[in-house]
């Protein structure tokens, strides 16, 4: 998730993140904060979620959130490992070391680590903050489903294009995989501009581009493809019988 936002290959710079459960966690929550990117997922057991309190010695706070509040935010170890986790994110951002080289450092297997345990106070921080605007505004929870709606019907579409080998790499061969990954590529951009050339024809009939309101043109999208064939087209001339060859006997 974070080197799709910091290697896109454009100029466009990213807001918002938005991921599923399983693409979300506390350590994702901090360093998405200190990259300087909203991590914005659609969580699916919200019911088991809980909120750290902002400090300690005041349990009697916020009465009516009781039940999920738990324990205070270790503030503490966050300064006192802060330049550590700038070091890593500016690492991230500068690109200087693979995000999956720095981010195996801090995995469950590294519980101990000082600078793990401060990304993770920081990470539920952040996650409580979400949480909190999460529950409060029912905008926001339309536009991470939206975001995640347009993704999903992508991985879709990838998988439709990537017919032959039911949407999965199915070698183990490096040379094999690049291919396959470069033809899904070429097959990505010419589905993207057929599209695009299609939309453009019809909107240049004033009949149809009269008819357009603000949220039909924020719902345009060259991510279709159920007009697409993959299999090519048959044509059966059901008028003739198929010639049958018979085989002189020996």
């Amino acid at each position: 998730m974070s080197e799709g936002v910091l290697r896109h290959c454009t100029e466009m710079q990213g807001e918002r993140q938005y991921v599923d459960s399983k693409g979300q966690s506390e350590i994702g929550f901090a360093f998405c904060h200190l990259l300087g990117f909203d991590l914005l997922p659609r969580l699916k057991a919200i019911a088991s979620q809980k909120l750290y309190r902002p400090v300690s010695g005041r349990a009697g706070d916020y009465p009516n959130l009781q039940d999920i509040l738990t324990r205070p935010i270790n503030w503490e170890l966050i300064r006192q490992q802060y330049d550590e986790m700038i070091k890593f994110a500016t690492a991230l951002r500068l690109e200087t070391a693979e995000p999956e080289s720095i981010l195996r450092r801090f995995t469950r297997n590294n519980l101990k680590h000082p600078t793990y345990q401060a990304l993770a106070e920081l990470g539920k921080a952040v996650k409580t903050i979400f949480l909190c605007r999460y529950l409060d505004a029912e905008s926001l929870r339309q536009e991470i489903n939206e975001g995640l709606n347009v993704v999903e019907n992508w991985n879709s579409a990838n998988g439709f294009i990537f017919y032959g080998k039911g949407g999965e790499i199915a070698t183990n061969r490096l040379e094999d995989q690049e291919i396959a990954v470069l033809a899904l590529h070429l097959l990505q951009a010419c589905l993207v501009y057929i599209n695009t050339l299609m939309i453009q024809q019809v909107l240049e009939s004033p009949s149809w581009f009269e008819k357009m309101e603000p949220e039909d043109f924020r719902a345009l999208s060259p991510l279709i493809y159920h007009h697409i064939n993959p299999y090519g087209i048959f044509e059966l001339n059901m008028g003739e019988r198929l010639p049958i060859e018979t085989k002189a006997a020996a």
